[in-house]
């Protein structure tokens, strides 16, 4: 591994087995050149310590929350952290520490960072070991996505990044809510690098369908404004087209051809589409008006700090 001052971030929450494997596996893949901040996201059965970094023999902070956060919010905290306290940032990782995302093909992340003009590598994946029903659901998912905002997401938290890109991602209030749709809307220049996703190392994701769900509309979140003049539009057309239905309804009941009852009910429905989707329209307006005038805050990570662990060897880079 050509970066000494590699810095790797991980989310931790109630899984010390499997982030103690994966300090072991990148002190191998890596060399003991890196430092690991692993952000224990408020666990309380299995509070992470620093004893898988010490065992594994990497240079690390552990940075525990007062609670549970959740695991974009915890991944925001970890890039805040770094930005803040570390120095001289070369490159930055941030990965799952579950396994999925391999610590040997961070390599090929890094190589493809250096040799492009890009500020963050994300991992577009090959394969997955996931169920029918999670594949189906992100497939569902990547094409109500692309619909609502008119952008294309195919990665997740899985990426490589510079030090301009960590401090751009950590002023962000974004951040917090979406890392993937942040990388998107933050406007910084990013490449996709194929890569395999892995099993676990040890127990079961946290991670159910509902969980899923509400990540997949956090990442719409970020594109509040895009979304909402999309659905807009769509409303806008929608009214047209029923006041173009109620126009060829009157000119039928005018020559004839209406049946009885007909007119009266398709008039009805049509008027009451309008009515509908009219309001809507207004109402998309204004909530897009809204949207435009705000700011989103980046997150104050410092009150969700509860204590800050370093290994033997220090903070090497702060």
């Amino acid at each position: 591994m050509r970066h000494p001052k590699l810095i790797v971030v991980t989310p931790v929450f109630e899984d010390t087995e499997a982030s103690s494997i994966l300090f072991s596996e990148l002190a191998k893949s890596c060399g003991k050149e890196i430092h690991v901040v692993a952000v224990d996201d408020g666990s309380v059965r299995q509070p992470l310590t620093l004893q898988g970094m010490n065992d594994a023999n990497v240079h690390g902070t552990l940075v525990r929350l007062k609670r549970n956060v959740g695991h974009q919010r915890a991944i925001a905290v970890g890039l805040s952290y770094v930005a803040e306290n570390f120095h001289d940032i070369d490159r930055v990782v941030v990965m799952d520490s579950d396994g999925e995302d391999l610590p040997e093909t961070i390599a090929s992340l890094l190589d493809e960072l250096d040799n492009s003009e890009a500020d963050v590598v994300v991992a577009q994946r090959k394969s997955r070991v996931e169920t029918l029903r999670f594949k189906t659901f992100y497939v569902v998912y990547k094409w109500l996505f692309s619909l609502l905002t008119g952008r294309k997401i195919s990665f997740g938290n899985f990426m490589a990044m510079n030090g301009a890109a960590v401090r751009r991602l950590s002023s962000m209030g974004e951040l917090a809510t979406h890392v993937a749709g942040t990388v998107l809307v933050s406007r910084l220049r990013w490449r996709t690098r194929a890569l395999d996703r892995g099993p676990r190392y040890a127990g079961k994701s946290k991670m159910n369908f509902v969980g899923l769900a509400l990540h997949g509309f956090k990442g719409l979140m970020i594109f509040a404004e895009d979304v909402l003049v999309r659905v807009g539009i769509a409303c806008a057309a929608v009214a047209l087209l029923s006041l173009l239905g109620v126009s060829a309804a009157v000119a039928l009941k005018t020559m004839g051809y209406a049946t009885p009852g007909w007119f009266s009910v398709s008039l009805g429905l049509l008027v009451l589409v309008f009515l509908q989707t009219g309001a809507i329209t207004l109402m998309t307006l204004m909530l897009t008006g809204i949207t435009r005038n705000s700011t989103v805050l980046p997150l104050d990570y410092r009150l969700l700090i509860d204590q800050v662990f370093a290994t033997a060897h220090g903070h090497r880079d702060q």
